[in-house]
């Protein structure tokens, strides 16, 4: 096995949220399980990372009952349920050492916050020598204001943007047509 599918934050969560409606991809779960079958047909690892702030009181809080899958989206006992607690999906679990276990070298990235936990861990893994691929119409984000101008940043931009950064310095930019050849 040399190559993983990573599931990033596709999680009822982010549907609680009242920014929701405005996702740039509402679909997600539909391109995430194409690239599972892909990664499954090919015997390719799929690990599913889950993002949790536990004693926060928000849609975050796993207390709240939303820190899971979105419906339609169904591990196999054999692959990996991480849970994150940072933006990327390395620093607090224990994602490489999965990885290295199973010999991966080449890592999918698919997820929510295409230009948050997406975009930093497919630098993280980057940075950690392996071979990313940033597949950007199976990642999902909404308009994000500015901090302090209240400026919204639509996510037309703001994927530009993250593919832009990510491009032959960090990843592959792919879609999922190209990578299952339909």
């Amino acid at each position: 096995m040399k190559r993983a599918l990573i599931v990033i934050d596709v999680q009822e969560s982010f549907r609680q949220r009242a920014n929701w409606a405005e996702t740039s991809n509402p679909d997600i779960v539909g391109k995430v399980n194409q690239l599972v079958d892909l990664s499954r047909d090919a015997g390719d690892l799929v690990v599913w990372v889950l993002h949790s702030e536990p004693g926060s009181g928000d849609v975050f809080d796993p207390a709240l009952g939303h820190v899971r899958l979105i419906d339609g989206l169904k591990p196999l006992d054999d692959e990996p349920v991480l849970t994150k607690t940072s933006h990327n999906a390395f620093t607090t679990t224990n994602l490489q050492q999965q990885l290295t276990l199973h010999g991966v070298r080449e890592l999918l990235i698919s997820g929510i916050r295409t230009e948050q936990c997406c975009e930093t861990t497919t630098r993280v893994g980057s940075d950690l020598g392996f071979d990313m691929t940033f597949v950007t119409d199976a990642t999902a984000t909404t308009p994000l204001p500015h901090w302090r101008t209240g400026k919204v940043l639509g996510v037309e931009e703001i994927i530009e943007r993250t593919e832009y950064v990510l491009a032959g310095r960090f990843a592959r930019i792919s879609d999922v047509a190209t990578l299952t050849g339909s």
